[in-house]
């Protein structure tokens, strides 16, 4: 069927009254952006659905989302009459069509005879992670585009570990979802009539309470050994995450933190902050001007579903300092590596994940402490999916981080967690500040001790059908003609996990090993338009090490942008 018949198909399918007809009836001599919106079925990629809220085979509406939940629902039915008794949680975050886009999973898991559990309103994804073993579903569903801009959605599917779904599970559910007929192969249900016949079950706040339980019984030093007037700074962007962080912080006793008011609700515009992403510091503007009002030391951020975290340090010209998403690593791997060890109770085969796009660093930092860190292709699916066999082999699973801001303290929540990795944050904080120290000391303190690393990176932004085409020309031209130099450096060495890599599987990704000490890789992004860079160095000085990561970026970019 070509593109012009599927959008023809849409057409004749649809309602008048739809408001998706009359989206597709104002594009019809658009032929661009009808090859946008059709020239695929939108697909799963590192975290599942997602793509912009539109009418068409390749975006996120009710249509394709009734289809990947029918799909999913007769994958779940191939496992037996268990397996639906078992069921499906469900959570959605603020955006435009989440809650809706919920409840239409819901009702159609209700009418395959599959048992559905949603929460009464908006929770964060690492809420749902943990759910899914505290109430051992099958799987689990949340409705989220995550830090994207307002115009996304998504639909993130777990499995049974309370992962994200594995590469094998996804393959097995996509079979099902492609034999599904997205006019008339939908099974479909009332949402209220399936609460009122308990096909439906709504958890109450008990479940909210489990999950905190959870997190505060992470913590590694509490009372007198922290100071919990330390002054901190908290934002939601407006998404899911202040009420959670709320409870936290007050369960914990911390009596001197804010938080941005005008971040504090919900919004699916994303008002006050436009891409809510932690990683862009242009995010903590709000933030920073509290901060100075109440001479907060650490400004805190989470992601609209509150699984990314990141923060701000104050410099000692009182000035906030961004952290990447190594930087905050460094700091957790250091401070739960210090406290097992201070308490006696490092373990002696203790774990630690990470991905292959993140520093070294934190794998020097650990082999300090006798821990081994394993690394992993990108997403918490694979470092969260690390578990099981971390515990077969007999290794305690101590903590799990990847460089886009995403950090998982417990083997209990099987996804990136910004709740639990804010309370570790403040927690630490706290505890420095008793000692007369701030993080942005311990920071400088922790290069001074393991050398001068210095992280960056870079993302180019290619849309539609012809960036991801020039992405992928990117990819085969830097394999075709595999640099011997990068920024003036020499490559020594090169990994292409393209068919895998020892027991890493395939991804498309290159790492390039330098001669002196640095290190840089490049993958498009699983879940956005995007081409991703790495840079990585140590040198002798944070400052010099700085300007290689710099130049080696330069160096890279130069070759990628001649790529058409």
């Amino acid at each position: 069927m070509s593109i012009r018949e599927r959008y023809e198909e849409w057409l004749n399918n649809l309602d008048k009254n739809d408001p998706l007809y009359k989206e597709l009836i104002e594009i019809k001599d658009d032929d661009k952006e009808i090859e946008e919106r059709f020239y695929q079925d939108i697909t799963f990629g590192t975290a599942g659905l997602r793509g912009k809220l539109k009418a068409g085979t390749n975006c996120m509406n009710k249509y394709t989302v009734a289809k990947a939940t029918q799909g999913i629902a007769n994958y779940i039915i191939s496992y037996g009459e268990e397996a639906m008794e078992k069921g499906v949680v469900i959570a959605h975050d603020p955006r435009y069509f989440s809650k809706e886009f919920s409840q239409l999973a819901a009702s159609i898991f209700a009418a395959n005879g599959i048992k559905a559990y949603v929460f009464p309103d908006l929770r964060p994804t690492p809420e749902l992670a943990y759910m899914i073993n505290y109430l051992h579903t099958t799987s689990g569903v949340n409705i989220t585009a995550s830090h994207n801009p307002k115009d996304y959605n998504g639909y993130k599917a777990y499995w049974s570990d309370g992962c994200q779904v594995s590469s094998d599970v996804a393959e097995g559910m996509l079979k099902e979802i492609d034999k599904v007929d997205i006019w008339n192969g939908i099974e479909y249900y009332d949402f209220d009539k399936g609460i009122q016949e308990g096909l439906i079950a709504v958890l109450d706040e008990s479940y909210d309470r489990a999950y905190l339980d959870h997190i505060e019984s992470l913590a590694i030093h509490e009372g007198d050994e922290i100071d919990l007037d330390i002054p901190l700074i908290y934002t939601p962007l407006n998404g899911c995450g202040s009420i959670p962080f709320a409870e936290m912080m007050k369960d914990r006793g911390f009596t001197n933190w804010h938080i941005v008011e005008a971040q504090r609700e919900p919004d699916p515009e994303f008002t006050t902050v436009g891409y809510p992403n932690p990683e862009d510091p242009k995010a903590f503007k709000l933030s920073e001007e509290l901060g100075k009002e109440v001479g907060a030391e650490l400004l805190m951020a989470t992601d609209p579903d509150a699984d990314r975290f990141a923060i701000e340090l104050r410099n000692d010209e009182g000035e906030y300092v961004p952290l990447n998403g190594n930087q905050v690593g460094y700091l957790l791997v250091n401070y739960i590596l210090e406290g097992h060890k201070s308490a006696g109770t490092l373990p002696s085969k203790g774990a630690m994940v990470k991905s292959i796009v993140t520093s070294t660093m934190s794998s020097e930092m650990a082999e300090a402490y006798g821990v081994k860190m394993f690394e992993t292709l990108t997403g918490f699916k694979n470092i969260c999916g690390k578990i099981p066999y971390l515990k077969e082999n007999g290794y305690t699973y101590l903590f799990g981080y990847e460089e886009s801001v995403g950090y998982a303290a417990s083997p209990e929540i099987r996804d990136k967690d910004g709740i639990s990795a804010g309370m570790l944050v403040a927690e630490a904080a706290a505890y420095y500040r008793k000692q007369g120290k701030t993080l942005y000391h311990v920071l400088n303190d922790l290069y001074e001790k393991y050398g001068y690393y210095a992280e960056d990176a870079h993302n180019l932004i290619l849309e539609g059908l012809e960036g991801k085409a020039r992405i992928q020309r990117m990819m085969d031209y830097i394999r075709a003609n595999t640099p011997k130099e990068i920024g003036g450096y020499k490559v020594d060495k090169v990994i292409d996990y393209i068919n895998g890599y020892e027991d890493i599987p395939a991804q498309n990704a290159i790492r390039f090993f330098f001669d002196n000490n640095s290190w840089m890789a490049v993958r498009p992004s699983g879940t956005e338009p995007k081409i991703k860079f790495y840079f990585y160095t140590k040198q002798d000085s944070r400052e010099k090490a700085i300007n290689v990561a710099k130049e080696i970026k330069e160096g890279i970019l130069d070759i990628v942008n001649k790529v058409e």
